[in-house]
């Protein structure tokens, strides 16, 4: 049991020391949950593909980012590597099983897909959440396709079972929408699911604020993955943009003024103007106020000039 709680912990990206630790304050026999919830207590950080990661990427600013795989690069729009600037996803596996399963079976492929699609954008880190029980031989009121993805899931480390076990006959199952949050909250990542978790968000405002900005929700068109590319709505973020730890801001591209030099509008015009490019830009007020004060100051000067002896 000591050895399946250190494993348990050691994927999720924790370090054997402060999983020995918690282990040895809370006693053998303390529940996953509780192991975790001390975890995150101590302020102990996730520290998964140590031996990958640079030290300046392991600062308190930085944390979610580790060193990239060769094979795994992003270019983004600028044409430049992204892959260390993208956020680290985690996937609710049931949800996005049972969604590409049509809410009848608990379609293995479909976390395939989803885990492709952020493998190909270069995320390094991604981490997949399903219940342990899923590991059983299907059952024909809990049906599940292409059970064999979950095993090899989880030997490239990508997918996680949270635990469940059996106390007289009945499954006792932890609450895996609870790890998925806490685990996204904790990387300062994104959540992949159509969930809105409501009972975590009423638990917690701080994971209310993060659910309300890091949830990602998705659609499977024709066996394809398709996540929205305004994640937050026509008003918020790119999807770019929102898998990224550095937004990118858009140039704007100004439309030229229709007046042009004949323009009255002043710094109050919403177009462009090529020949107030390197002027302050000022109201017609404020110009003729500036031409008309130049003048008259000379003309003092002068009069000073004429009445000294």
């Amino acid at each position: 049991a000591h050895q399946n709680k250190m494993d348990f912990f050691c994927k999720l990206g924790y370090g054997k020391q402060d999983i020995c630790k918690v282990l040895k304050n809370l006693g053998q026999e303390a529940l996953e949950d509780d192991v975790l919830k001390e975890l995150i207590r101590m302020g102990s950080k996730p520290q998964a593909l140590e031996n990958q990661a640079q030290p300046s990427q392991l600062k308190l600013v930085a944390r979610g980012s580790y060193g990239t795989t060769p094979g795994l690069k992003c270019l983004g729009e600028d044409g430049s590597d992204s892959s260390d600037s993208l956020r680290p996803i985690v996937i609710d596996g049931s949800n996005v099983a049972m969604s590409h399963g049509n809410k009848e079976v608990f379609s293995c492929w479909g976390i395939q897909l989803a885990v492709d699609w952020f493998r190909e954008r270069g995320h390094t880190y991604i981490k997949v959440f399903v219940p342990l029980w899923r590991k059983e031989p299907p059952r024909q009121d809990s049906p599940i396709a292409d059970q064999h993805i979950l095993a090899e899931l989880e030997k490239q480390s990508v997918l996680v079972y949270t635990p469940s076990r059996k106390v007289k006959g009945k499954r006792v199952v932890c609450y895996d929408d609870r790890y998925i949050v806490k685990v996204a909250y904790e990387k300062d990542g994104v959540i992949v699911s159509n969930d809105h978790y409501r009972d975590l968000q009423n638990e917690n405002p701080e994971w209310k604020w993060f659910i309300e900005q890091r949830l990602l929700m998705y659609s499977f068109v024709s066996n394809r993955f398709m996540p929205p590319d305004d994640p937050l709505g026509r008003h918020g973020p790119t999807l770019n943009n929102f898998l990224s730890k550095k937004p990118v801001l858009p140039e704007k591209k100004w439309q030229p003024c229709p007046y042009g030099k004949k323009c009255t509008y002043g710094n109050k015009c919403k177009f462009y103007h090529p020949e107030r490019q390197h002027q302050a830009q000022l109201s017609v007020a404020d110009e003729l106020r500036a031409k008309t004060k130049v003048p008259l100051a000379l003309g003092k000067e002068e009069e000073r000039c004429q009445c000294s002896p």
